[in-house]
């Protein structure tokens, strides 16, 4: 698996400032600290709103993001089938009915 470079990835995306939402008071409603980072080739979005500074939260969006793409370029396990084959359910179905049987031998002996 290959690494991102920071420098190059910043060349793929595009960032926005908004502000941030919750608790904070003025400062909080008043100066845009929060920064959305798209991917644009991707599409994937990141955001990040955890310090005061923008220059702060631009880094830790980036960071996001190449931990994101990282992610996706791994290869996913080929799944497992569990799904039991027809004579493992047959023999399941038999020893059930067998069970049953002896069940039913056991009433008609103390029913008497």
């Amino acid at each position: 698996m290959e690494t991102i470079d920071l420098d190059d990835l910043r060349k793929d995306v595009e960032f926005q400032t908004l502000r941030g939402s919750g608790p904070g008071g003025q400062h909080r409603n008043k100066v845009e600290t929060t920064v959305r980072a798209v991917h644009v080739p991707t599409g994937l979005t990141v955001m990040a709103s955890d310090h005061r500074s923008q220059l702060r939260n631009k880094e830790l969006a980036l960071e996001r993001l190449r931990e994101r793409l990282l992610e996706r370029q791994k290869k996913k396990k080929p799944r497992i089938g569990t799904k039991p084959s027809r004579g493992a359910r047959e023999r399941r179905l038999e020893q059930k009915r067998h069970h049953a049987q002896k069940k039913q031998w056991r009433r008609r002996t103390h029913s008497d």
